[in-house]
C-alpha cells in the first residue's frame, strides 16, 4: 500500500471519514427511494468519474451521465430502504477509499422489492475545498459463489 494512503481504525471513524460515510449512506439511501434530484444534489462527481456497475459491461464514464441517463437511473430504483456497513476505510491527504457492503430492499428495474446486497469500494478524491466521487465498483458478489460459477461468470455466460 502507498505510504501515503493509510487505513484508518474503526475506533477513528470520525471527522473526514465519517462525513464521507455519512454522505454516501445519505446519498445512496436517496437513490433507493429513486430521489434522483436528492441523489445529485448530495454527490458531486470528478470530471473523470469512472461507474463500474454491479451488472458488469464497459465501465461508464462521467461525460456518459446526460440529464435523460441520470432521470432514467432515477426512475430504475424505486422505494428502497438502505443500510451500509463498512468494511474499510483508507485516506490520504487527497483521497478516501471505502470498502462497504450496501443491503437494500428496493424494486429494481420494474422487479417487485427484494434484497439487494452489494460490495462496494468508493473513491472520493478532493478537488479544492470539495470531496467528489472519482470512482465507484459494485459487484453482487455478497454471498460467496464456487470456482466454477465465478469461472462461467468470466467467460460471460449468463446462465452460471
Amino acid at each position: 500500500m502507498p505510504a501515503s494512503l493509510h487505513p484508518i481504525p474503526a475506533a477513528a471513524h470520525d471527522g473526514l471519514a465519517a462525513e464521507l460515510i455519512r454522505l454516501s449512506l445519505n446519498s445512496n439511501a436517496a437513490l433507493m427511494r429513486g430521489d434522483i434530484d436528492a441523489y445529485r444534489a448530495l454527490l458531486a462527481y470528478t470530471g473523470d468519474f469512472t461507474l463500474m456497475s454491479p451488472f458488469g459491461g464497459t465501465p461508464t464514464r462521467g461525460s456518459d451521465m446526460s440529464t435523460e441517463r441520470w432521470e432514467r437511473m432515477g426512475r430504475f430504483f424505486r422505494n428502497g430502504t438502505f443500510k451500509q456497513e463498512l468494511v474499510q476505510a483508507y485516506a490520504s491527504a487527497d483521497m478516501v477509499v471505502l470498502a462497504l457492503i450496501e443491503r437494500s430492499h428496493v424494486e429494481v428495474g420494474g422487479l417487485p422489492g427484494q434484497e439487494w446486497a452489494l460490495r462496494v469500494t468508493l473513491v472520493y478524491r478532493r478537488e479544492g475545498s470539495e470531496w467528489r466521487l472519482a470512482h465507484r465498483h459494485a459487484d453482487p458478489l455478497v454471498t460467496d459463489v464456487s470456482w466454477t460459477q465465478a469461472a462461467s461468470l468470466a467467460r460471460g455466460e449468463r446462465n452460471p
